[in-house]
């Protein structure tokens, strides 16, 4: 009998576009960065689902920064495990978001398996970036999620809207509330509203 050596080959690391669709992911991957931190990118996605984020211009939140609500946050709204003087590189930037869409997208998924329709694609892209905002609970009790799993797809995209406040008390946030527009009008596209 042989004893076993304890290893585990590394876990293939999932991408958003295995998750979502690299349609999908191609879009939240370029509305992410936008929606973020205000700055542009190219993104391409390989036949294998990696992606490849390319800074096109904008500012690049390279050190940790504190958030308007007061969160630690860096490169494109990263927040887990970010300290204060903390440092990135582009490319781990790139990485990190991918690696937190895919949390987020998943999330989405587990609760709202109905937008895995292939004809879903947009409204998937704009899911996955709503919810890598809210946060997978919030998403997943939201109305918008309710609406989804009903099958009132075109509403659910308009609940997303609810989501433009921020703070202690909540109030509305205009970038939020710009954020909210376009993420709506982007998961309608293509819906028979």
């Amino acid at each position: 009998m042989t004893r076993s050596s304890g290893y585990r080959p590394p876990a293939k690391r999932k991408t958003l576009a295995g998750v979502i669709g690299a349609a999908a992911a191609a879009i939240a991957l370029t509305m992410t960065p936008m929606e973020e931190s205000g700055r542009t990118v190219a993104v391409s996605v390989a036949p294998s689902g990696e992606a490849t984020v390319r800074h096109v211009a904008g500012r690049q939140y390279l050190a940790a920064y504190l958030d308007l609500v007061g969160v630690a946050t860096a490169c494109d709204g990263i927040t887990k495990g970010v300290k204060l003087g903390q440092r990135y590189t582009e490319a781990q930037c790139a990485r990190l978001l991918e690696d937190e869409l895919v949390v987020h997208a998943e999330g989405l998924m587990a609760c709202a398996p109905q937008l895995k329709a292939p004809a879903l694609a947009n409204v998937r892209a704009a899911g996955t970036v709503w919810t890598y905002n809210v946060g997978v609970g919030a998403a997943c009790g939201s109305t918008a999620v309710r609406r989804w799993r009903a099958g009132d797809v075109a509403d659910g995209c308009r609940a997303m809207a609810m989501w433009d406040k921020a703070g202690r008390p909540p109030r509305v946030v205009r970038g939020l509330a710009l954020r909210r527009a376009r993420e709506v009008k982007l998961c309608l596209t293509g819906l028979a509203a």
